[in-house]
């Protein structure tokens, strides 16, 4: 070196680096040992595992829902007002008088339309307007659907939905199929634990689902087709009110169980 000095060397920035270095690595161990001890993350193990089941329960049907209804149309909307509304008040007390609950009594449609046709030169001409009213009727005596159907219709009612078979109250079987379900997820879980070695720790999650399904019931007079209302005549129901059997409906929980494992 020139006049025999030797050059100094700055080692303060080397060393922080180092330091800092060394401070997060430990940060870093200690975080990992930490999360292992949490959440017991040994091998190549996972923290959890779900287990799914499904459930059934099976309950026979306590209500029956008819939809009936009178489609009347005329060219004065007084007319067809007073017309449509006499018809359904008509049905509406047989229904009661039947043994029909008010409360299972509902109105689900009023619509009222301008009808128009056209001429062939192309022209739009008034052709009045229709009306149309539906109800919804619960029934719970199902002795009773051949008379409900065939008294609607000898009051007037032009239009027949869809017959459908309802549980009310499905709490009650969907308890049931939860339970089964439940039920099954564990022993399934059991037998994971048993093939697999993993061990189950505890149930820390779980989700459910259900499905249920109403009962149709699909006439010969044309019931059935979706939420479609047919026009019917009242002598082809009377002649054919059915003796109509409700069957049985399943309803179905899927459940799904996150346990912790080790």
């Amino acid at each position: 070196m020139p006049n025999g000095t030797a050059k100094k060397i700055d080692l303060s920035k080397p060393l922080l680096i180092l330091a800092i270095a060394l401070v997060a690595g430990q940060i870093i161990y200690w975080g990992v040992q930490a999360y292992s001890a949490i959440w017991g993350t040994t091998g190549n193990y996972p923290r959890e595992i779900s287990i799914s089941a499904e459930g059934k329960a099976i309950s026979v049907p306590d209500v029956a829902i008819v939809k009936t209804g009178v489609k009347t149309e005329g060219m004065k909307i007084a007319d067809i007002v007073k017309e449509n509304t006499a018809k359904i008040n008509a049905i509406l007390n047989e229904m009661k008088k039947l043994g029909v609950a008010e409360k299972d009594l509902q109105t689900i449609n009023y619509s009222l339309t301008p009808r128009y046709e056209y001429t062939d030169k192309g022209e739009r001409v008034s052709k009045g307007y229709t009306l149309t009213q539906e109800v919804q009727v619960k029934v719970r005596d199902f002795a009773k659907i051949g008379d409900v159907l065939e008294k609607a219709t000898l009051e007037g009612a032009n239009l027949i939905g869809d017959l459908q078979f309802v549980i009310d109250d499905p709490s009650v079987v969907k308890t049931a199929a939860l339970a089964d379900a439940i039920t099954k997820a564990k022993a399934k879980a059991r037998t994971v634990a048993e093939k697999s070695g993993l061990r189950m720790k505890k149930i820390v999650n779980i989700y459910e689902d259900y499905n249920q399904y109403p009962t149709y019931y699909s006439a010969p007079i044309g019931m059935g087709g979706g939420e479609a209302m047919l026009m019917l005549k009242a002598e082809a129901v009377s002649a054919a009110a059915p003796t109509i059997q409700a069957g049985e409906q399943e309803v179905k929980a899927t459940v799904t169980l996150v346990y912790r494992v080790k």
